[in-house]
């Protein structure tokens, strides 16, 4: 801890970075009856922590390694960070991007004079890649989280914080990646004030740090997910796993509508938009004064980040309020009878709704999708007893993924029954989630790899403005061919997941019984 923290001291990063600001969050402060500040680290030149960390590295490189140039692989912040240190510096960059960047941050990284490749479907291809370049050419790769100057670059994170504020905070939250931000942060913040709880916040699908701090040893994800992609890293690094065996007090996980619900928090208070992986330390800060219920307490959270592309988001708006349990979906049975989609009405009051939708069936009870606005979990419950109590069956579907991403633009129809003899009771209609990079061709890829004679019931893709694509797809398959099926599966190669016994497909889209 004593080495990294004279290292932080000596730490170069104000040729290109800035002293960030330690504001205050009084819509977040009021409403979580505790004293939020955020450290504004989305106000970086790059929009970005990153810039430290490769500024340090890089600005003690030899002369000979500076005419020779460097290389670095990363889905953006590190990459714009890189660049711009390049451009000071006066030597060449080049950026190894996966083929799913965003648009955004590839543009960003080149105005920045970098060159950029794109290489591979993940961050661990183009880490590769990078390795391979910089042994070919000699050009010195600048590891985004894993090297000693890195993390002290992040570290001066801490020494502006605590100089920033009166008294030492409670606790600080902090987006874990790779590592190298927490790892600086901890070691300069625990060597000067030891009882400040440093708090890892990882998302719930690329929980490296939290599995591997578990089990006492680093552990390699099989894969994760890319919402969050900053943050989407398969293995922390070495470096620096092990000082966060010694500074990382507690590790918090959030889900996808947690962190979205966290970008509009801080969109309310600053007028600004995070990433998702900027947002995910104010998440894991909401979520632990919940499940804590603490009150009272300084509560410092970095905003590490602000490289959103504008198409995502539709994507966190639509999830924001699920997040903040200020909207929940329903799917709710009523008797397909004159007066009961009044009365349910009734029930609803003047509750606001966000969603309904209804479709007149040939059969005894009617379906009805419909999302509503709630004042929280408790709330919620009291409204699901309310329908209940009217005999309705009610199912609270805003856990339910399928319903979130595709069923809430799809409700409207079923398998339809076929009443002769060409019906065929042997074919069965399977649905199933897929996610895949989303890059050009990736989608017609999934369609040509299916079998001609699969007929297609039914098929939803939407476009979120992200890194990875999502599919819906029902597809009717004979019995003695569900083999052929499952080879598929494992050939396509792409994360799936059936939902053919999901009570909100079987209660809206699945084939009627008769």
């Amino acid at each position: 801890m004593e080495h990294y923290l004279k290292k932080i001291l000596r730490a170069r990063v104000y040729d290109v970075a800035i002293e960030t600001p330690l504001e205050k969050a009084e819509n977040l402060t009021n409403r979580l009856q505790n004293f939020i500040w955020l450290k504004r680290e989305d106000l970086q030149p790059v929009f970005s922590f990153k810039l430290r960390g490769a500024y340090n590295r890089m600005s003690q490189l030899k002369e000979e390694e500076l005419k020779k140039g460097v290389v670095a692989s990363s889905a953006g912040n590190h990459a714009q960070g890189v660049a711009l240190s390049a451009s000071y510096l006066n030597c060449k960059a080049v950026i190894v991007m996966p083929l799913t960047t965003p648009e955004m941050k590839i543009s960003a990284v080149k105005q920045l004079k970098a060159e950029v490749i794109l290489h591979g479907d993940t961050y661990d291809e183009a880490y590769e890649e990078a390795k391979r370049i910089s042994n070919q050419d000699g050009l010195t790769f600048i590891h985004p989280f894993d090297d000693e100057e890195v993390i002290a670059g992040q570290g001066t994170i801490g020494r502006e914080i605590l100089s920033q504020i009166e008294t030492p905070p409670n606790a600080i939250y902090i987006a874990v990646g790779g590592g190298g931000l927490i790892a600086g942060v901890g070691a300069y913040v625990k060597s000067l004030w030891p009882d400040v709880e440093i708090i890892g916040v990882e998302p719930k699908e690329a929980a490296a740090m939290t599995e591997s701090l578990k089990e006492g040893r680093r552990i390699e994800l099989k894969d994760v997910g890319l919402f969050a992609d900053g943050v989407a890293v398969k293995q922390v690094g070495k470096n620096t796993f092990d000082l966060a065996k010694k500074c990382v007090d507690r590790m918090i996980t959030v889900n996808t509508d947690e962190i979205c619900a966290a970008i509009k928090d801080v969109f309310e208070d600053t007028r600004s938009i995070l990433e998702p992986a900027g947002a995910l330390a104010i998440a894991g800060l909401k979520s632990d004064v919940a499940n804590r219920k603490l009150r009272g307490k300084s509560l410092v959270a970095i905003a590490c980040g602000a490289n959103m592309n504008f198409e995502r988001l539709r994507f966190v708006a639509e999830r924001a309020e699920l997040g903040e349990e200020r909207e929940a979906m329903f799917a709710v049975e009523i008797p397909e009878k004159v007066g009961s989609l009044r009365q349910l009405c009734k029930l609803i009051g003047k509750r606001s709704l966000t969603e309904f939708s209804y479709r007149m069936s040939g059969g005894n009870n009617a379906q009805i999708f419909m999302g509503i606005e709630v004042k929280g979990s408790k709330d919620k419950e009291e409204l699901i007893e309310k329908i209940q109590s009217q005999k309705y069956k009610c199912l609270d579907l805003s856990n339910d993924e399928l319903a979130k991403v595709h069923l809430r633009h799809m409700v409207g129809g079923r398998l339809p029954i076929v009443k002769d003899n060409s019906y065929n009771p042997v074919v069965k209609e399977l649905l199933y989630r897929f996610e895949f990079p989303e890059k050009p061709g990736a989608l017609m890829r999934f369609v040509n790899s299916m079998k001609p004679e699969w007929s297609i019931s039914i098929f939803h893709y939407r476009n979120h403005g992200a890194d990875i694509g999502r599919i819906v797809i029902g597809v009717l398959v004979e019995e003695r061919d569900i083999s052929n099926w499952e080879t598929f599966l494992r050939e396509i190669g792409y994360k799936s997941w059936e939902e053919t016994k999901n009570p909100a497909y079987e209660l809206f889209l699945g084939a009627q019984n008769g």
